[in-house]
């Protein structure tokens, strides 16, 4: 997950009316459709791709990895004719986490659309900034069945993924009526839906040392154009994947004032890939006292507990791998927290453990500022 925000308002200023704007504003009634979907959607100002993934090699060490394609808009209609315009910028970031190793690495590019140095296909998925890529694999299976495969490429010197993911589950759509709002202000919202339990096989290398891996991943895909408002300075976003087979997504959106914004919101996927949306009443998160204090100066909480009373599920949040912060201070002057985390507890009486994601983000700078070009 990751989202936009604007500038506040002076403290004796009044909000001003949102100015029109050429970009398209995500609005209720939207009607998901795959393969479409995966594609670009350009009409709109922000758009990403996103893959986190819990992978194991053949002795069972464990990795972690983290993909991200970001597509910022620019100039909705450059009025200059060059290939060289910018109407769209396109970050991308990787990152592996070695937990035995006690490794962290990562990587980004920063790329201008226009001349094919980067880009994303509207009429098929396929999205790449330089050599690093992600695309769907479409034919038929052994069976003569239809076959979707997510391919993820993407190398540097300190990390590298070349991994194969099957969907799993059907798509599972977050928020309501086909948005998730992330403000109070109409079109501050996104449309957003999850894969949340690929299978996972390929390879993955740290420091150029190359390991065979399997697993599962899981793939967010968001695209709008406002999501956050002036007084919301960051998030807290949980991917995690039960070994009962259950899926559960949460987000908590962080005020200035240090409350959570009542946008905050969830998704929980059942065995069979039915969803039930979460309101922000419907869970607590709550911090415990293991902290992980970085360079950059930034204090990241965890270890969490999880809780959903209606579903009967509690949970306790730790990471194998303390020192997941990926900085970009030096290109974008930001920092966020993006890594592996365990869980143990209970659904519904019964003992389940599992593992995913977290990402912390507005500890240091604001990735939502970067992606609305503010």
């Amino acid at each position: 997950m990751a989202l936009g925000t604007a500038h506040a308002p002076s403290p004796t200023q009044a909000p001003s009316p949102k100015p029109q704007t050429p970009w398209k504003q995500a609005t209720a009634g939207y009607k998901f459709e795959f393969p479409r979907d995966h594609a670009s959607h350009p009409d709109y100002k922000i758009e990403w791709w996103y893959y986190t993934g819990n992978l194991k090699a053949r002795d069972g060490r464990r990795f972690g990895y983290q993909v991200t394609f970001f597509r910022v808009g620019v100039d909705h209609t450059p009025s200059n004719p060059s290939r060289w315009a910018v109407r769209d910028l396109h970050m991308t970031h990787l990152a592996v986490s070695d937990a035995a190793g006690r490794r962290y690495r990562f990587s980004e590019k920063l790329s201008r659309g226009g001349p094919g140095l980067a880009g994303a296909k509207t009429d098929e998925y396929y999205v790449w900034n330089d050599d690093w890529t992600a695309m769907l694999d479409a034919g038929e299976d052994a069976g003569g069945g239809r076959r979707e495969r997510h391919l993820l490429r993407a190398s540097s010197r300190q990390a590298g993924i070349d991994l194969v993911l099957e969907p799993g589950k059907p798509a599972a759509i977050n928020g309501i009526n086909g948005i998730s709002q992330k403000g109070a202000q109409p079109g501050n919202a996104s449309h957003y839906y999850s894969l949340t339990r690929m299978p996972t096989r390929g390879s993955i290398s740290v420091d150029g040392e190359r390991f065979e891996v399997e697993g599962e991943s899981w793939m967010d895909h968001e695209f709008g154009t406002s999501f956050l408002e002036p007084e919301q300075r960051g998030w807290d976003w949980f991917a995690i994947q039960l070994s009962d087979g259950r899926e559960l997504m949460l987000y908590q959106l962080r005020r200035a004032d240090g409350s959570r914004d009542p946008r905050s919101s969830g998704t929980l996927v059942d065995q069979s890939g039915k969803t039930t949306h979460l309101a922000n009443a419907d869970f607590t998160l709550s911090q415990g006292s293991a902290q992980f204090k970085s360079k950059n100066g930034a204090v990241y909480p965890i270890d969490w507990t999880i809780a959903v009373p209606s579903q009967r599920i509690n949970l306790k949040l730790t990471t194998p791998l303390e020192d997941q912060e990926l900085s970009l201070v030096p290109s974008t002057g930001i920092a966020y927290w993006e890594g592996m985390i365990d869980l143990a507890g209970s659904v519904g009486g019964t003992a389940v453990t599992g593992h995913g994601y977290l990402e912390m983000t507005g500890y240091h700078g604001s990735l939502g500022r970067v992606l609305s070009g503010r």
